[in-house]
Formats: structure tokens, sequence, C-alpha cells
């Protein structure tokens, strides 16, 4: 982890220097680079290695002392000599490499830019970089095929509409991988034996913030809320790093059609001669569009004769039953992105139809005694809980968490009458709690920590500093789960969607979402085998 952050403004990135700027290719000469990479995660470690593997000089650095930290720096230092340093006093200043000042640093995304380390980077002048620059910059190697990019971003919606991009892209016998956000390091896919042909690049705003050399094939914004304002220091300033996304697109920019701000993104971003915007609309398409029409996606971009027709993609049916609008909103995004990339409209639907959801993206989990059980952990921020809740009425919510410095007004105003109950978990859901008060006071709330309704406060965190345990996240979501089950009836829908990002007591979203599924599970044979009824 990145330690503590600094007062003061959030650094900007810096990325240019005489010999950084001939740095375009795996061949370019990167030898004796001196190399600081922060982070020793997944991002971190890919960063790392391929570093070495070109004959920079590189020093790792982390605040974590964990076993897995610690495993994952004795095997760089056997498959390439890095010099590994954790724990606190690691992360506070920038390192000397090989007794001297680096001449770059490689920032894992989740470091905030005024980490003292950062910061100090930007004062001294010193380049950062994110693993997709560095990605960008070797993904051209002499004897293998270099993979067009397609870059997705978006306050939600991003992997699903990856996904679903990749899915599409195979059913057109394309070489597609999805990589990024998503899981897999875009530097991994890069050293893959596998020549890709393209690579669906899930890309996050913190990803957006150190990058500035991506030229995409075809680039979107899915849509935009406030979002990780602690880390961005404001919602412009995250905005602005969203935008970045179009930045340098070749052939087309995807945009939301029914969102201003993305359309906005578009007519900014500093693009190549000759590159197109291109709208999606749940709603009936204009030029330059997809949208739905009768029930069909549609396709008034990439046709001839889109002046007065639309090229039929696919029905929505082909997304399964009562598809939420959000869905069909990310699908349109995808298929604009193949099409920008030639791909056919039979290969669009065969992609739809090949596609598997995700778990923790409104995932049924069980439903017994009439009550629907759904896992949305994904639903990190109030944007993406507003497009669960819309799925459902009679919905005993449990929700909360690390809020990332956002308002939840709007959120319960819109989705109050839907509220059957909430149950709150998360070890500061003060903000959250406040917002019910003001817009939903009949509506009863419980805690995870007690089950005293109306009485809120932290539960289940270990000591401070020592981050969440397995074993607490575990049982503040039994908590919740038993509290849910006193407050639903048959015809109600117990729904996880916190709302809010998960690692104050959770080590991320899947492992919120997979407590859940376990504590529901286990609830279900409890009563089976009590013989509730």
């Amino acid at each position: 982890m990145g330690g503590a952050p600094v007062s003061g403004p959030i650094p900007s990135p810096v990325t240019t220097s005489p010999r950084l700027k001939d740095l375009l290719s795996w061949d370019s000469d990167w030898a004796g680079l001196r190399v600081v990479v922060t982070g020793i995660g997944v991002s971190g470690f890919a960063a790392a290695d391929t570093l070495i593997e070109l004959g920079a000089r590189v020093v790792v650095v982390d605040a974590a002392t964990s076993g897995k930290a610690n495993a994952q720096a004795d095997t760089l230092r056997i498959v390439g000599a890095a010099e590994v340093l954790l724990g606190e006093d690691a992360v506070a200043t920038v390192p000397r490499v090989d007794g001297q000042k680096p001449d770059l640093i490689v920032t894992s995304p989740g470091w905030r830019p005024d980490q003292s380390l950062l910061a100090a980077a930007a004062r001294a002048h010193i380049p950062v970089w994110g693993d997709v620059e560095l990605a960008w910059r070797v993904r051209e190697r002499k004897g293998r095929k270099t993979a067009d990019w397609l870059t997705i971003t978006g306050t939600n919606g991003k992997t699903t509409t990856v996904g679903l991009t990749t899915a599409m892209l195979q059913a057109a016998g394309l070489k597609a991988i999805a990589v990024g956000n998503v899981g897999t390091p875009i530097l991994d896919a890069l050293r893959d034996p596998v020549d890709y042909d393209v690579l669906a690049v899930e890309l996050s705003s913190f990803q957006l913030h150190w990058s500035d050399s991506v030229s995409a094939v075809a680039s979107v914004c899915l849509n935009v809320a406030e979002d990780h304002v602690d880390w961005h220091g404001s919602y412009a300033s995250y905005l602005a790093d969203k935008a970045k996304v179009y930045e340098h697109t070749r052939t087309a920019c995807i945009y939301n059609a029914e969102q201003i701000e993305t359309e906005r993104m578009v007519e900014d971003a500093d693009v190549v001669e000759g590159c197109r915007a291109v709208g999606f609309t749940t709603l009936t398409p204009a030029v330059s569009m997809l949208g739905v029409v009768e029930g069909l996606l549609v396709d008034r971009a990439f046709i001839a004769g889109r002046k007065d027709s639309a090229a039929e993609l696919a029905p929505i049916a082909d997304l399964g039953a009562g598809v939420p609008r959000h869905m069909v909103a990310n699908a349109l995004a995808a298929a604009a992105l193949v099409r920008a990339y030639g791909v056919e409209p039979s290969a669009v639907r065969q992609g739809l139809q090949d596609y598997l959801p995700g778990d923790h993206r409104i995932q049924p989990v069980a439903r017994h005694n009439g009550v629907l059980w759904v896992n949305d952990s994904k639903a990190t921020n109030p944007h993406a809980a507003a497009a669960a809740l819309s799925a459902y009425e009679n919905v005993v919510w449990i929700a909360g968490g690390l809020s990332k410095g956002v308002n939840y007004d709007a959120l319960i105003r819109e989705h109050a009458r839907r509220l059957k109950a909430v149950v709150l978990i998360g070890t500061d859901s003060s903000g959250l709690h406040a917002a019910l008060r003001r817009h939903a006071p009949d509506v009863p709330v419980m805690t995870a920590a007690t089950g005293d309704t109306e009485n809120v406060q932290t539960a289940g965190t270990d000591q401070a500093g020592a981050g969440p345990s397995p074993d607490s996240g575990r049982t503040v979501m039994a908590r919740a789960v038993a509290s849910a089950a006193q407050l639903a009836a048959s015809g109600d829908t117990v729904l996880l969607a916190p709302a809010a990002a998960s690692m104050d007591q959770f080590s991320s979203y899947a492992h919120r979402g997979d407590a859940f599924i376990e504590a529901v599970r286990e609830l279900v044979e409890g009563q089976a085998r009590t013989g509730e009824e």
C-alpha cells in the first residue's frame, strides 16, 4: 500500500525528460534506466518484472509487510536482483537507485498523487508514469504483432463493457483479451506468447491520471458521477482524468448521448485528424449514433446510408429477460467500439449471446421463502447503487462502507420509495445514515454491529492501522444478512449494493460479495435444517 498522504495540492503527473522521450518500444534503450516502482501488488509486480527484463535498474517500495508482500519481494529479487524495500519508512521519501536519483517513478494505480513519496518526486521533477503508460511505450516489439487498443472508462459499467467488447471481438475471429483495471495487467498480456490482435483495455481514473501517450483506435467514457473525490481532490479533477481516455484517439471517440459531460469531453479532446465522435443512447439514435429502435440495438454510425437508415445489430432480448437500461447502454458502447474497429453486425450479436456476466454485478444468489437475495458488491458508489436499486421494488438494502467523499442525498431522494428497510455496514456510514434521515425518515435503519435500529456505530474492524481481516468481514456480513432476513418478507428483495468501497472492512469488493454469498448460503441451509418455512 502507499502509506499516508500529505497535505497540499495534488501533484500533476510528470512524464517527460530527454531520455524518456526516446523510450517508445520494447527495443528502445532501457538498459541501466534507474526506476522506482511504487507498489508490489498485481500492477506493481508486473511493472517491476517487465522493467527488470528490459534491463532497467529497479527499486520496488511498498508499505505492506504481509506474508504475500514478502513473497512477491523474494520473487523479484530472484528473477532480477531487484532491490525491494517494505514498510512505512520505505514509502516516505524517494529512494536512490544505485546511489543516484531515479530517472523515473512507475506507480501502481491505487497510490494517491499526494502520497508523500509521489509528492516528493513531483517536487524533485522526477517523471512519474503509471503501468498503463509503461505498457503503451513497450507495446511494439521486433518480431511480434503489435495489438491495437480499445480503451474503456466510466464511473460504472467498465468491466461489463470490457467483457462485452472482448466477446464481440472474439466472435469476429480476432485474438482479443480484456486487460487493465479488469484484473489482468496490460504488461502481462504484452509479454504473453500469444500475438493478440486487439486489447480491450479497462482504465480507471487513477490509471488515466498517470497516462499521457496512449493513442487508442477507439475510446469511450461510459458515464460519470461523483466518485473518488478523496483521491482526485475534487470532482472537476476526477472528470479531467476521465476525459484523458479520449486523448490521441485515432478512429472514433464514443460518448454517452444521454450525458452531456461525456460529449463535452470529446469536444475538448486532442484527437488524431479524422477521428469521429459517435454517440450511443438507449433511445432512438440520431445520425452518427447507436441506439434502440423497437427492441433492437441498431447502428446509424458505421454504415454508408446512415442519414436515412440503420443497421440491425441484435435484439435487446439477447441480453436476457428484464435487462436493465444501464446494461443496454453498456452493450451499445461495446458495439460502437467494435464497429469502429470494423467488426460486422453478426459478430456483435454473437458476442452478446456468448457473453457471461461476472460475479458481484447484480448477481442473484438465492430465492428462499419468497425473498430474492442479490449480490451487487461491485456497486462501489452511489451511481452504481442507483442502477441496482432501480431494478427492484420493496428492497431491504445492505449498504455502506468507505464513502470516498461522495454525497448520498440524490441517491436516497430518487429511491426512497423502493426501500423497505436498510442495514448499514462499514466503519463509518454516518454520511449515508444522515441522507436516510433527511430523505427517507420512515425507513427502518439497522446496523450490522448490533442489529439495533437507528444505532449506527463502528463494527467488525481490527485495531487502527491493522486493516480489515477476513474474519471481521465475514462477521459483519453474517450480521448484516441475519438482520436483513428479519426485515424481509415474501416478495421482497435483499440487495447488497453498498454505494461505497470495501476496504474499511474487506480486502476488495469481491471479498465483500463472497462474504455475502457465504452468509446467505449459511442462512438458507440453517433455515432448511431447522424446518423454517
